[in-house]
């Protein structure tokens, strides 16, 4: 029974393990490997298998780095299935849905309660979440302009009472001819007058300028000061495009994002832009790194700029940013740093996708540096030759290096559908997926447990401490009891 209990433990980790790769990595999107229809099928199965077999864990995966798309889907399974769980899961559900809630975009919440109310979801609980949530938004006349179909979706669905102006607003637009908040003023002025547009957030001004009208060039350069960051980048190369300029602040923006965005740059003109774009990736890396920079001793990186890396039209060159975001990230992390380019460039800032995927080769070269971590950024996908990158790791680990004075991780920042689950390169190596440079330094540590050496137990514990972390910013639950978000 004993010897059962362990293997039963040890697969429920592999699956738990293999759901958390899927949810960092995969949106529903095609990859440069598998269509939008493979990816959507293989990750809607491992939602349901995981959901329905370790309900727990599934609701626990809330408080790690999970990108936005499957924080989502895991909050919409939750709810729906809500009759399936007892009333003390559903009071630590509530805990992290709620504080899941609160870091996710506006945009994502909204769409997301406009998914509960067309699967007719409108139980005490899932109303409850969607008032909390609305009272804490710092200005509901901004939301009410800005996700005008979205606001107006949730205050129906969740019985949320609104003032009388911004009731007229949302449900009798054409009641008033003045109102008191000033925004939703500035949005009915808009409707006339080109001046009022100027005032309003970007999103909204862009389709009153469309209906007045406005050159696309006049209106960048009198919108410019109401763009927030984000926007602002988007739409840099769109301005110059059309001879007028909308400065961004490159080292105030996130480093996977930043890197995005030197890699839509053709390479040619990337030195151009002088030293800003490298200031600014090292700047972001020094952010993320924090007290740990320089912590991390001799570090070796193998990073794949194969032509794999420029991904597909849905997540273009998102291989390739997260590579380039690790570089800067590593080098700051490291007391002495060696990069590897699969194609043997030097410089990072040139970096494109092409060529084969010589993994092996570039991995005997990192561990000729003999380094403390060899830290791998790849899909993958060893071709040049096939199958050398894992032999070279199995000789390594089991010869060579039995005590582990390297430590060996692969990042994959692609979910092999086919597969369900990240590809790996050796048995012997953690593989862990990645969706954001920034998280690199929790998934090295969230990797030790792909190795297969520890079971279920280890990861429940790890789990419990990312839970009780993530919700102590609330540590109420939705119906008023306390919970400390451990998991039974």
């Amino acid at each position: 029974m004993e010897t059962y209990e362990t293997y039963a433990d040890l697969v429920a980790a592999e699956d738990v393990l293999l759901f958390v790769n899927a949810a960092i990595t995969s949106t529903g999107q095609r990859e440069f490997r598998s269509d939008a229809a493979e990816q959507r099928m293989s990750l809607d199965f491992l939602h349901e298998y995981v959901r329905v077999n370790y309900r727990e864990l599934y609701a626990a995966t809330l408080a790690l780095d999970i990108n936005d798309h499957n924080a989502v889907e895991i909050i919409r399974r939750l709810l729906v299935s809500a009759r399936e769980t007892d009333e003390r899961q559903r009071r630590v559900e509530g805990l992290l849905i709620g504080a899941r809630l609160a870091v996710l975009p506006p945009q994502r919440v909204y769409r997301l309660f406009g998914q509960l109310r067309r699967a007719r979801v409108n139980n005490r609980r899932t109303r409850a979440i969607m008032r909390d949530w609305l009272a804490g938004r710092r200005d509901h006349g901004f939301d009410a302009v800005k996700y005008r179909s979205g606001f107006k979706t949730a205050v129906r669905h969740g019985h949320v009472p609104v003032t009388d102006e911004l009731g007229d607003f949302l449900f009798a637009p054409r009641k008033r001819g003045h109102y008191e908040h000033g925004l939703l003023d500035t949005y009915r002025r808009a409707r006339y007058t080109q001046a009022a547009l100027y005032e309003l957030p970007f999103t909204v001004a862009e389709g009153f300028a469309a209906q007045h009208g406005v050159p696309r060039a006049v209106f960048l350069d009198r919108i410019a000061p109401r763009m927030t960051r984000h926007e602002r980048l988007r739409n840099q190369e769109s301005a110059r495009a059309h001879r007028t300029e909308v400065e961004a602040d490159l080292a105030a923006m996130p480093l996977t994002r930043l890197a995005s965005y030197v890699l839509s740059l053709a390479p040619p003109v990337r030195p151009e832009r002088g030293p800003a774009p490298t200031g600014a990736l090292r700047a972001a890396a020094r952010r993320v790194a924090g007290p740990y920079a320089g912590t991390w001793g001799r570090v070796a990186a193998v990073l794949d700029d194969s032509f794999s890396a420029s991904g597909s039209a849905q997540k273009r060159r998102r291989p390739l940013a997260v590579a380039l975001a690790c570089h800067f990230l590593l080098a700051e992390l490291a007391d002495t740093y060696v990069p590897l380019w699969t194609s043997g460039r030097s410089d990072a800032l040139l970096a494109y996708p092409y060529g084969p995927t010589p993994l092996g080769l570039r991995i005997l070269d990192a561990l000729d540096h003999c380094p403390a971590r060899l830290v791998i950024v790849s899909d993958g996908w060893d071709n040049a030759p096939p199958g050398l990158a894992g032999e070279v790791l199995r000789v390594w680990r089991t010869r060579l290096d039995p005590s582990r004075r390297t430590s060996v991780v692969h990042l994959n920042p692609v979910y092999d559908a086919a597969g369900y689950d990240v590809r790996r390169l050796a048995p012997s190596v953690p593989t862990s997926g990645v969706r954001d440079a920034e998280d690199l330094p929790a998934l090295v540590e969230l990797a030790q447990f792909a190795e297969g050496r520890t079971g279920l137990a280890e990861l429940r514990a790890y789990l419990d401490e990312r839970v009780k972390a993530f919700t102590a910013r609330d540590g109420t639950a939705q119906d008023g009891t306390a919970q400390d978000g451990t998991m039974a």
